[in-house]
């Protein structure tokens, strides 16, 4: 199963820092969630655009994960040459990952 069908995602960022929120769609899907999105597999799905570092933080009440990435976006803003400075994409590359 794709994370995209039990869960939606925003995107953040400030700086080379990119910020991921994992939203369940049903809070009953909050601990599978929690299970499968690791910081190690978080690290593991970004490491090919860069990502270096991954905290995870948990929002039980939202039935939330919230990822702060690091080095995810080629230097900022400003620095960078990738088409999407801002990350917003990386939302929808979150949520292609496979859950099981």
């Amino acid at each position: 199963m794709k994370l995209y069908q039990i869960a939606h995602s925003r995107t953040g960022d400030k700086g080379n820092i990119s910020t991921i929120s994992v939203i369940a769609y049903n809070q009953e899907d909050y601990p599978l969630l929690c299970e499968q999105l690791t910081e190690d597999k978080v690290i593991s799905w970004f490491a090919k655009i860069g990502a270096t570092r991954v905290k995870r933080y948990e929002v039980p009440s939202l039935g939330a994960l919230n990822f702060v990435l690091e080095n995810t976006l080629g230097g900022g803003v400003t620095r960078s040459l990738s088409l999407d400075k801002h990350g917003k994409s990386l939302s929808g590359l979150m949520l292609e990952m496979d859950l099981g």
